[in-house]
Formats: structure tokens, sequence, C-alpha cells
């Protein structure tokens, strides 16, 4: 099994615990962190050519990521506020 880069585990460190309990009882931020594991999957399989795709496509993908990620950072720092 590869190694995926940018999972959250290795994006927040600090945040393991507050992630899992998250999962646990905020379905909107299950959903989320759910999709996000989703699409990077996605994107870690276009940049390796498991599932090559068009630049574009590859660039929507990050930038659907980028925007997950952000949602999840926002709602991690809000809840240890």
């Amino acid at each position: 099994m590869s190694h995926t880069p940018h999972e959250l585990a290795e994006e927040f460190p600090d945040k393991s615990d507050l992630i899992h309990n998250l999962k646990e009882t905020d379905a909107h931020f299950a959903r989320l962190f759910d999709e996000y594991h989703e699409v990077n999957g996605a994107v870690h399989r276009a940049e390796t050519d498991v599932e090559p795709t068009d630049d574009l496509h590859l660039t929507e993908l990050r930038k659907k990521r980028m925007h997950l990620k952000d949602e999840i950072a926002r709602i991690l720092n809000e809840a240890t506020v």
C-alpha cells in the first residue's frame, strides 16, 4: 500500500484527538472529513498516474481539496478556542 500525502492526521498532527471526537459527534465535520479523504485519494492517484487525468481536472481536484482543508481547519480552530 502506498503512502498518500496530505492526510489530515499529518496536516493537523496536534489535533488528532479533536479530529476523532468531531468525526464521532459532528455529522457535518464527519462528511467534510470523508469528502476530503476521497478527494485527497483522487489527487494522489492522478499525481501518481494510477488514474491519469488532464491538468484541468487535477487542478480542480486540488482546489476542492484545499477548500475542504480550509473548512476543516476553521472548524478545528473554532473547537479549540
